[in-house]
């Protein structure tokens, strides 16, 4: 009876052991799919510095040509209307402190899909003015900042930081780095001769608003470049070096971007650091200036958070900035950290709830889906962006 027991029981044994095998093996059999629906961190292809940019055909990567065509088509006809030589700037915005070029390109764009260029249309190489994009670059700043520990956390009060007097009233001295990100900091004063109540014609165009009470820092949220722009004063005396130094060595050299790029101060927004005078950039081209760059180099900005703020084999902005910088806040579930997100589908209806992108006035798009490894950028449009969105999902096989 010993004998058929321990018999019984290796046979009981080899035929789990047998089971557990032919699990393993369908689940390794599985791992290809696996990769294609959800690629790895820093997986796949990355462009090398300057235009050789690798292309591959549309059916090579799952999508439908004729299908991607026909978005590409619809994206062709829909050219701003902000006018080619920036005449309506003023009335729009009111008056203007920083540079403008004479004049803007026309509409252009390029999909990315695992990294490879699928589509491309007009001037991507051309240089111009991104608006407000050049918030979630700001944004990007700030999380390199508390990944080298030059802040300690995105909660700490950013009057330990900064000891201008921006930030010494009892009600500015609440403010954190994560509300002046999130856009509800409430901050109060005048930055560059702008206050932050947007009120007057001259100074603030159709874009004035009507007085109002101020709420505490973190409960409401307002779009304001004001705001915005003593987040970048801040963070240059933070960095304690040029705004625009901090991306070109820690970003876009990294990433193989052009040296064609520009982010300009205002004529009045220099300040003494450290015994040198150097520009505080701003939040966008509202009152001129801003960060003027092409659509190429937009999109390998993009690629870059795609994968998760990794390029090739180095780790440029932490995975848990990326993460953190595209997480809805409790005030605006559709808002992250001067990211613009697609919580309950209410931007881009036709397009998924991880979604996420940066957007300019103009309009200026850098739309961002990593559930199928697509980047688009889009310049110099009319429609909302999720009519090309929708025409682009429906590409994919």
């Amino acid at each position: 009876m010993r004998r058929r027991s321990s018999y019984c029981s290796t046979v009981a044994l080899n035929l789990i052991a047998l089971f557990c095998l032919s699990v393993v093996t369908q689940s390794q059999r599985a791992l290809p799919h696996m990769a294609q629906t959800a690629r790895p961190q820093g997986a796949g292809y990355f462009p090398p510095r300057g235009d050789a940019w690798r292309r591959k055909r549309p059916e090579e990567v799952g999508m439908d040509a004729a299908l991607l065509g026909q978005a590409i088509a619809y994206a062709k006809t829909q050219e701003s209307k902000v006018p080619r030589d920036f005449s309506t700037q003023v009335e729009t915005f009111g008056s203007v402190l920083g540079p403008l070029p004479r004049a803007r390109g026309e509409t252009n764009g390029i999909i990315l899909r695992h990294g490879y260029i699928v589509a491309e249309w007009g001037d991507t190489g051309r240089i111009d003015p991104t608006y407000s994009v050049a918030k979630s670059f700001l944004s990007t700043l700030l999380g390199l900042a508390i990944d080298r520990r030059l802040i300690n956390g995105i909660n700490e009060p950013v009057r330990r930081y900064v000891s201008d007097g921006g930030y010494e009233s009892v009600h500015n001295a609440k403010i954190t780095w994560e509300e002046h990100a999130l856009q509800t900091s409430e901050w109060e004063g005048v930055m560059w001769g702008k206050s932050h109540e947007f009120a007057g014609v001259e100074e603030f165009g159709k874009g004035r608003r009507e007085p109002r009470r101020l709420r505490e820092p973190g409960t409401y949220w307002e779009y304001n470049d004001v705001r915005i722009n003593r987040l970048a004063l801040s963070l240059l005396r933070v960095w304690r070096k040029p705004l625009p130094q901090i991306l070109r060595d820690e970003i876009m050299e990294p990433i193989g971007a052009s040296d064609s790029w520009k982010y300009h101060g205002y004529r009045n927004s220099n300040v003494v650091i450290d015994g040198k005078r150097m520009p505080s950039v701003s939040g966008g081209t509202r009152w001129g200036g801003g960060l003027w760059i092409c659509t190429r180099d937009e999109a390998r900005f993009g690629h870059l958070f795609l994968r998760n703020g990794k390029w090739r084999n180095r780790q440029i902005i932490s995975e848990e900035w990326v993460r953190a910088a595209t997480r809805p806040s409790a005030v605006k579930p559709d808002y992250g950290y001067l990211w613009w997100l697609n919580t309950g589908s209410k931007q881009w209806p036709n397009a998924p709830r991880s979604s996420y992108a940066a957007l300019g006035y103009g309009s200026n798009t850098i739309w961002i889906d990593p559930e199928h490894d697509i980047v688009v950028v889009w310049r110099w449009h009319q429609a909302n962006p999720d009519e090309l969105i929708k025409r682009i999902m429906a590409a994919i096989k």
